[in-house]
């Protein structure tokens, strides 16, 4: 990969006739109308909290369409909240827009989205593993001792957080989502997005990656609770090779550890302006996501 690739990636989104809706990190969200919202994934990554300078090629596009392939395959479970990906049938209003938004936008069915992050861990990694060294617990759950990082959970367990407008979101018991949803969301939510997990991992195992952890959105609509958001992405989870899965040390994965293994060898000091990424890390990091894509879906995605 060249550094002129470079020059395609989009990190702004510049569709001046629509409402902006909302920006994150990653994906820029317009208002359609009262029930419709156009998601667009650009190809910003963020390390540490911080968007940096350098985007990755054919991230936004990694995400959109991995997205997707979830929401058809767990549509027998729970509904969804997208209305098209297919340009070709978005309004005429968005058809001079046509290239940028191909393959990493979404229309959606706007949704009345729940204040919580339904996390669910599979293996424990990250910071369930320092909270596990420190207590035992993991959001107040008491664990088997003897774990070692990175060891199966006896069953996965589910550990909500709440939703940050920045920084960090922040782990919470459960008896805290149920104050904020109330009891019977928070049941339905928690049973939800254990069913939804078990089966994303045992496919994902099949394609031959774990699955160690993820999060996922909920909203209502007329559908009632409806999955939203991004869906088992390498930015919402940590996706691991199956077969160089080795316990007892941190593993290998498919997400943007590559770009943090560069700022940490960098010695920044994670405050801004976050630094430029040089080529060959922004290449290295989106064959990660292309190969996650190809893992999951069993297809390239056309570039």
């Amino acid at each position: 990969m060249n550094s002129n690739l470079l020059d395609s990636v989009i990190l702004q989104t510049d569709f001046p006739d629509l409402r902006l809706h909302a920006s994150g990190k990653v994906r820029d969200v317009y208002q359609l109308d009262e029930d419709r919202l156009l998601f667009v994934a650009t190809d910003r990554i963020s390390a540490f909290d911080y968007v940096l300078a350098t985007g990755i090629p054919h991230k936004g596009r990694v995400l959109s369409q991995i997205s997707l392939f979830w929401f058809d395959f767990l549509g027998d479970i729970v509904p969804n909240h997208v209305l098209t990906a297919d340009v070709e049938r978005y309004p005429e209003a968005l058809q001079k827009y046509a290239d940028q938004l191909r393959g990493r936008s979404m229309i959606v069915q706007r949704a009345e989205m729940f204040p919580v992050e339904c996390v669910v861990r599979g293996y424990i990694s990250g910071s369930a593993w320092k909270e596990y060294q420190a207590s035992g617990k993991v959001c107040g759950i008491d664990l088997p001792s003897g774990l070692r990082e990175s060891d199966a959970f006896p069953e996965p367990i589910f550990t909500p957080a709440t939703k940050a407008v920045s920084g960090h979101d922040e782990n919470i018991p459960f008896s805290r989502m149920c104050e904020i949803v109330g009891t019977e969301s928070a049941s339905h939510l928690r049973d939800l997005t254990l069913r939804i997990y078990k089966k994303a991992a045992a496919y994902a195992r099949q394609r031959g990656i774990i699955i160690a952890d993820t999060k996922f959105e909920f909203g209502r609509t007329a559908q009632g609770i409806t999955l939203a958001d991004e869906v088992l992405t390498p930015d919402s989870s940590r996706f691991w090779p199956a077969d160089k899965y080795t316990p007892g040390s941190p593993q290998e994965s498919y997400d943007k550890q590559y770009v943090r293994d560069y700022l940490e060898q960098i010695r920044w000091n994670k405050q801004p302006p976050a630094p430029a990424l040089p080529t060959e890390v922004a290449s290295g990091t989106s064959e990660k996501y292309l190969d996650a894509y190809l893992q999951i879906t069993g297809r390239k995605l056309d570039v």
